[in-house]
């Protein structure tokens, strides 16, 4: 009997190490990690710089609460302002979390905060994913993950992805606060935000007072070939969310805001007591000084490229979207998806279907072209055992 409660499904496979693209089972096989923990080990497992600086802290500081300065705290701020400027700071402010779902209670909260009494409300899109604490999961635009906790929290709207009418409905500044988006839809199918879209919510936003904020948790920090997402849409946020690739493993998430909106939380409005905890600053600043030094974003565009060609040439892929190394590869109607994934992973490929007929495809940043002609190999000869011709 297993200790530990039913939320996931029973594990086919149990990993004991890892080194770059490759993790290692109990039993010693090896497999190709085109997954990355749902786009969180980025650079890889067992990163040397992560690991040292890991190391390193752990036997330093590993705990004094936020009632005290960290120089580690301010570091870490300044670098994911710096990115989020692309390259020029902005002059944001971070709070520092655990995860990404806490980074968007965050964020939900400052919008709450800023919008006043009256103004509570925040929209986002069907097909979304904004994490499983009881608001960020009534963010979340899937109403099938609702129905088991109900009643959820109250404030929220949702609209059709890529709707511009039913955005400029639904925002109505008299309840609305913040708008919440993503730019791709990673656990709804990685699905990319229509052209224009974002820019359009953008300036419904700011006719209205509303506050423009994006959830870049799995997006985020080069994934998509750009620093964050966004940044290929023109547009910048009133409000940003990261976390998953943050600490390349350690659990860490951050909600960036503008000065002036981020000025509106005042002390004790919002806390935890291990955000911004000393060994997950470590992993962080390590994190973020090799990925600028390996200018990540530009890594993720030529193996993207790379990968998205040879998916699309695969027997049984109907078409591939996404962008730099977050891409989903949607499958002919008569192949099943968990069938494939299942497949893949016996024949040692990590993939993922988050919806019906299409594979979710994130290995980390730093994958070689020769372990993508590997990975593109053994799919190509599952989805022939699967029939796709």
């Amino acid at each position: 009997m297993s200790h530990l409660m039913a939320t996931y499904r029973p594990a086919p496979v149990s990993f004991v190490s890892g080194q770059g693209c490759h993790l290692y089972d109990d039993e010693g096989r090896e497999y190709l990690d085109f997954l990355c923990g749902l786009s969180v080990t980025s650079l890889g497992h067992a990163h040397p710089a992560v690991r040292d600086a890991i190391a390193k802290q752990a036997g330093t500081l590993l705990h004094v609460s936020n009632l005290f300065g960290s120089k580690l705290n301010e570091e870490v701020a300044a670098l994911i302002d710096q990115l989020v400027g692309d390259g020029t700071a902005p002059g944001g402010k971070v709070f520092f979390a655990n995860s990404g779902a806490e980074a968007n209670e965050c964020a939900i909260k400052l919008a709450r905060r800023f919008g006043g009494r009256g103004r509570f409300v925040v929209v986002s899109a069907y097909g979304s994913f904004h994490g499983r604490t009881l608001a960020t999961l009534h963010a979340t635009g899937q109403p099938s993950r609702h129905e088991l906790f109900a009643p959820l929290p109250e404030g929220f709207r949702h609209v059709a992805f890529g709707d511009v009418d039913a955005m400029g409905k639904a925002a109505d500044p008299r309840v609305v606060a913040g708008v919440l988006l993503e730019v791709i839809e990673g656990e709804g199918g990685v699905i990319p935000a229509p052209p224009g879209y974002v820019r359009a919510v953008r300036e419904i936003c700011d006719a209205r007072g509303i506050l423009f904020m994006i959830d870049e948790i799995q997006t985020g920090l080069g994934r998509t070939g750009r620093w964050f997402a966004f940044q290929d849409e023109g547009v910048v946020p009133d409000v940003v969310t990261c976390a998953k690739a943050l600490g390349n493993g350690m659990p860490v998430g951050a909600c960036w805001a503008r000065a002036e909106i981020a000025d509106v939380f005042a002390p004790g409005d919002h806390g935890s007591t291990f955000g911004g905890q000393p060994l997950a600053m470590s992993a962080a600043k390590a994190t973020l000084q090799t990925m600028m030094s390996l200018d990540a974003p530009s890594l993720a565009r030529a193996a993207g490229t790379v990968l998205a060609d040879g998916l699309a040439l695969l027997p049984g892929v109907v078409s591939v979207r996404g962008r730099g190394l977050l891409l989903g590869a949607v499958l002919d109607e008569g192949i099943d998806a968990s069938r494939v994934v299942a497949s893949a992973l016996s024949k040692g490929l990590i993939i993922n279907s988050p919806v019906p007929k299409v594979l979710r495809i994130a290995p980390p940043l730093i994958v070689t072209e020769q372990e993508i002609k590997e990975a593109l190999s053994l799919l190509q000869g599952v989805l022939v055992e699967e029939g796709a011709t």
